[in-house]
């Protein structure tokens, strides 16, 4: 039986969990990138050569592995999310109508 790992990353705190099935570890991603999108914002940060709006920034990220997949949910500073798939160059998961990002990662895993 294949394992799935998800890992949460919250600005400096990162939480491993694991799920027996990829439905399971999905679910996971879900509940997690939820639980991000609801907490605190992002201020707009300034450098001295160049500003960072809140939905620049990354404020917290769930990463999937699985058997042949690296996928996950980046939640962005103003609480917006967006699901990618890759290891080290990742693709946005582009939304086919009204799909959460979470419907959008479920249905490129599915075909995959």
């Amino acid at each position: 039986m294949a394992e799935w790992r998800v890992t949460v990353r919250d600005g400096p705190k990162v939480e491993k969990l694991r799920a027996a099935a990829r439905e399971e570890a999905l679910d996971l991603v879900e509940r997690e990138g939820r639980v991000l999108a609801a907490g605190p914002g992002r201020r707009a940060v300034s450098l001295r050569s160049r500003a960072f709006t809140p939905r620049q920034q990354v404020a917290g990220r769930v990463e999937l592995r699985g058997p042949g997949v690296r996928a996950g949910v980046d939640v962005r500073g103003d609480g917006a999310a967006e699901a990618w798939t890759g290891r080290l160059r990742r693709e946005v998961v582009e939304r086919e109508g009204r799909e959460s990002p979470y419907d959008a990662l479920r249905r490129v895993l599915a075909q995959s």
